[in-house]
């Protein structure tokens, strides 16, 4: 068991959520006020997307990203910054005419996904390790090994920690060959992405699959989407990793009751400590990550 467990916080995502709690953030000014009050309740990292402001439409802007990541900063509040860098890889197409393209693609190279990463230089920018099929339909996520070599290495030139975004298990099988190659930098940081329809089920004999393929010395959570995501708390730190919540993953608290972040990251900071861990400080998470001391 882990004893020593980093929460990250994942803010709003990408998802169509905006629309079903009014305590998604929109705005750049939500996402940090988000962000800070996520930080305030125990989140050690926080994962962050943008989205339009007017819309509520998920964005590659870097100025939303700038503009998120300097209100943070302003406040003085000490939380690590993990910036997705998986946006620009939706592949909508129509199945009778499999070449058209249909409303919702946002599909772009490797290194079009990274200029907010390149700008701002986070502590931790994510990297979606594979392709799949995304849920129902013919909704794909496209991340091809010639893309993923590319933004590696361009990851690893700004001496940005990535943490690999991995689906399913050849995702990971993939994640360690670029390892091999030299484009990921040791510690090694995983997210292990649990319940997303066709990726990897949250079913916790398929989590201890994956742990067992994980690189020696490897830093390591996990999350499951919607109810599963307090039970993946327990079951995450329980094999040795940390955590991850959030409106991203998850809206309610309970049946009927619409959550903050502030309050998810309350209820994970209660299941860590009832069984008997403590929760890590954004300092001791930099240590574990091997990110640079804060500035």
């Amino acid at each position: 068991m882990n004893q020593d467990v980093i929460i990250t916080c994942a803010l709003t995502g990408a998802g169509d959520t905006v629309r079903k709690s009014p305590h998604v953030p929109v705005t750049p000014e939500q996402i940090a006020t988000s962000a800070v009050q996520a930080a305030e309740a125990g989140a050690a990292a926080v994962h962050i997307h943008v989205r339009d402001p007017e819309t509520g439409a998920p964005s590659r802007d870097p100025r939303l990203y700038r503009e998120v990541v300097e209100r943070i900063k302003e406040t003085g509040t000490d939380v690590v910054i993990n910036l997705t860098a998986g946006m620009g890889g939706d592949l909508v197409i129509d199945p009778a005419e499999p070449l058209k393209y249909l409303p919702g693609t946002d599909l772009v190279g490797g290194l079009e996904r990274l200029p907010h990463v390149e700008d701002l230089l986070p502590d931790i920018c994510t990297l979606d390790c594979g392709s799949l099929n995304f849920g129902d339909g013919s909704n794909l996520y496209v991340s091809t090994p010639d893309m993923l070599r590319t933004g590696a290495r361009r990851i690893q030139e700004l001496g940005v920690r990535p943490e690999l975004e991995i689906f399913d298990t050849g995702q990971l099988w993939f994640a360690k060959q670029l390892l091999a190659e030299g484009l990921l930098d040791d510690p090694t940081v995983f997210q292990l992405c649990m319940g997303i329809p066709w990726g990897a089920p949250a079913d916790p004999g398929v989590l201890q699959s994956m742990v067992n393929m994980l690189p020696e010395g490897a830093q390591w959570a996990s999350f499951a989407l919607g109810r599963m995501q307090m039970p993946w708390v327990a079951q995450s730190m329980l094999l040795g990793g940390h955590v991850r919540v959030g409106l991203e993953d998850n809206l309610h608290l309970g049946k009927g009751v619409k959550a903050t972040n502030a309050q998810l990251v309350e209820r994970a900071v209660t299941i860590v400590e009832a069984l008997g861990a403590r929760v890590a400080t954004p300092d001791e998470a930099r240590l574990k990550l091997g990110l640079k001391p804060r500035g």
